[in-house]
């Protein structure tokens, strides 16, 4: 079978949900995917932000094999230690109190949301422009991009949009029926938007001063991604609660809400999959993995080498750790055009995105940067 009539295959039977890069892949192994043809391409994007550990780590197939020869799921009618066992250590990794497993990040977000209704009574809350927080109705409505929102208006009331990196439209917009804030510490759909040094600081300083809830959507930026194991290491913060997923399950369909706040009642939140031992288990083993390994480290590491290097040909290179940004003046011309150097990239109109896994080395970068060089330079 070849690319085209996968492409009628999914034109018949899928539905008309992504815009796909003209790739097929069929395989991975480290830094790199195989396409259908047998081509070895570069991995620069890593899922987005999701396989941390590049494709098929031993480490996480093992513990697929190990945990799926023993228990896959039983629901949560029952206790399962596996599930217990990743919450005590994520409560333990970011100093919050509790964690409900998920299986994705809009559903880490949907949790929050609820949360913050539940705890305060109220039902506002404030959210950045050009924010990116899912697509279920919930984190769609605090997700700003109007061609996201608007089929599926009305979405849940009581959401106001202000602009990030401006602490007095925060402030001019708090009532007291503000429940939340909710900020991406870097806002990754968006292009790669650092916030200004102190923001997140003030953010958090007015919502305590307000009494009202922050929420942190760490989805992308966390587990080593950006140079340190959360974002809001940069700018030492802590939230009241914080939302996870894709660099914590390298590819395994897991994500989390951990907090400081009150909790839900039995009854109030769940799910059928739910931190099932499956996922579970891949998710404790991918974050030890990280920190065994040293991959935060390299991620600064590896991630000062790249935009330092990006810099110096001129380019609009802006980012933290492994997470960065190129402005280009075509994105999708970009990314296909590296493409064509056996480089994946993805982009945010015009920034491409760079996104790779933890365990890159220098020599994969100085391959990426060849490749740069080809079609930027």
């Amino acid at each position: 079978m070849n690319l085209k009539e996968i492409q009628k295959l999914e034109k018949r039977y899928y539905a008309n949900t992504f815009t796909r890069l003209p790739v097929a892949a069929v395989r991975g192994k480290g830094m790199y995917l195989y396409d259908i043809n047998g081509r070895k391409y570069l991995d620069m994007f890593a899922g987005i932000a999701v396989s941390s550990l590049g494709h098929c780590h031993p480490e996480v197939v093992k513990a697929v094999q190990k945990q799926s020869k023993i228990l896959i799921h039983t629901s949560n009618w029952l206790y399962t230690l596996p599930q217990l066992e990743l919450a005590e250590l994520l409560v333990k990794i970011t100093g919050m109190k509790k964690a409900f497993i998920t299986n994705n990040g809009s559903e880490a977000v949907e949790t929050a949301i609820k949360l913050v209704r539940k705890i305060t009574g109220k039902k506002e809350i404030i959210a950045m422009e050009n924010s990116f927080h899912g697509r279920s109705m919930g984190a769609l409505s605090v997700t700003w991009d109007e061609k996201y929102r608007k089929p599926f208006e009305p979405l849940i009331p009581g959401v106001k949009f202000v602009k990030f990196n401006n602490i007095e439209e925060i402030e001019n917009s708090i009532t007291k029926e503000t429940a939340a804030v909710i900020v991406e510490p870097i806002q990754g759909e968006a292009g790669v938007i650092l916030p200004d040094d102190d923001y997140l600081k003030e953010v958090r300083k007015i919502t305590e001063e307000n009494e009202i809830l922050l929420i942190l959507d760490e989805i992308q930026t966390g587990f080593g991604r950006t140079g340190k194991l959360f974002a809001q290491e940069h700018y030492r913060i802590k939230p009241d609660i914080m939302c996870m997923a894709k660099g914590i399950g390298s590819g395994f369909p897991v994500g989390a809400t951990v907090f400081r706040c009150d909790d839900f009642k039995p009854g109030e939140h769940g799910g059928t999959y739910v931190g099932n031992p499956l996922a579970s288990a891949v998710a404790k083993t991918v974050i030890k993995t990280i920190l065994k390994e040293k991959l935060v480290r390299n991620s600064e590491r590896i991630g000062d080498y790249l935009l330092k290097n990006l810099k110096n040909r001129g380019l609009n290179a802006h980012g933290k750790g492994l997470m960065i940004g190129i402005d280009v003046k075509n994105g999708e011309k970009t990314a296909l055009d590296l493409i064509k150097e056996k480089i994946l990239t993805i982009y945010s109109k015009n920034t491409v995105r760079v996104l790779p896994p933890l365990i890159i080395e220098r020599k994969h970068a100085d391959e990426f940067l060849s490749a740069v060089d080809e079609v930027l330079c």
